[in-house]
């Protein structure tokens, strides 16, 4: 009986090239998908974790209907905080 995940690649997985960024967010904008855009472009430029972007809600990045400046956020995993 062989394991699940016999001869496939385990590990770290390469980080998207900047060639595939671009696609999946002329994907995304041709799509409409506005929410979508936003997570992917937060991911991409603060690096934070998948569990940690989904826990920002619009208070942690916006005051009064005004996009804030800087905000910081502190990771699960580790309990640093990020800023971005």
């Amino acid at each position: 009986m062989s394991s699940w995940n016999s001869g496939r690649i385990i590990g770290q997985k390469p980080p998207l090239k900047p060639k595939e960024v671009w696609a999946i967010r002329t994907r995304l904008q041709m799509l409409g998908a506005v929410r979508d855009l936003a997570l992917f472009n937060l991911a991409i430029d603060s690096k934070l974790r998948a569990c940690d972007l989904v826990a920002i809600s619009v208070a942690d990045v916006a005051i009064s209907g005004r996009v804030r400046d800087r905000a910081i956020i502190i990771q699960r995993k580790t309990s640093r905080p990020v800023q971005f």
